[in-house]
């Protein structure tokens, strides 16, 4: 290879990505961990799919829990990426949250939601590459009335969309 690993993040970096926080619970509580790198996968069946760190201490308490919620955050949520981006020990301390159909948690704002049981991991590398199959989807019903965008990552910042 003719470049190193801080030049394949920095020309990555100009593709931009959503902000997820992927969430799920353990025997010790809620985990999470804020997710860019996350894609749909499959209609039928309805699946997608995101890339944790192998060695992040959020993916290692969450991957035997069965099952995930991955939360879209809106433009007005980088508190919230921040907080979950951050090895902080107990990220949901001052976080309100609920849950659906697996028991994941559900982190209330988010602009929408996909709620997940495991379907499989893949190797990729020095990440895993997690496949959810979902099970409960929805969107914040205040967008109908009250749209906002989605937080953006972009050349390492945080953003949002503009219509133009």
């Amino acid at each position: 290879m003719s470049f190193d690993g801080a030049d394949f993040r920095r020309v990555l970096g100009h593709f931009p990505t959503g902000v997820t926080v992927v969430t799920a619970m353990d025997d010790e509580g809620p985990a999470g961990m804020a997710i860019g790198s996350f894609a749909s996968v499959s209609l039928d069946p309805p699946l997608v799919m995101f890339c944790p760190a192998k060695d992040s201490g959020s993916w290692l308490r969450m991957k035997d829990a069965g099952s995930f919620c991955v939360n879209v955050l809106g433009a007005d949520q980088a508190a919230t990426c921040g907080l979950f981006a951050g090895r902080a020990e107990d990220k949901f301390e001052d976080i309100s949250w609920t849950t659906d159909a697996t028991g994941a948690p559900v982190i209330p704002g988010s602009i929408a939601v996909m709620d997940c049981e495991l379907h499989a991991i893949h190797d990729g590398g020095d990440h895993d590459i997690v496949v959810g199959l979902v099970k409960s989807l929805w969107t914040d019903p205040g967008l109908e009335e009250d749209p906002r965008g989605p937080l953006l990552f972009f050349q390492g910042r945080l953003g949002q969309f503009q219509d133009f």
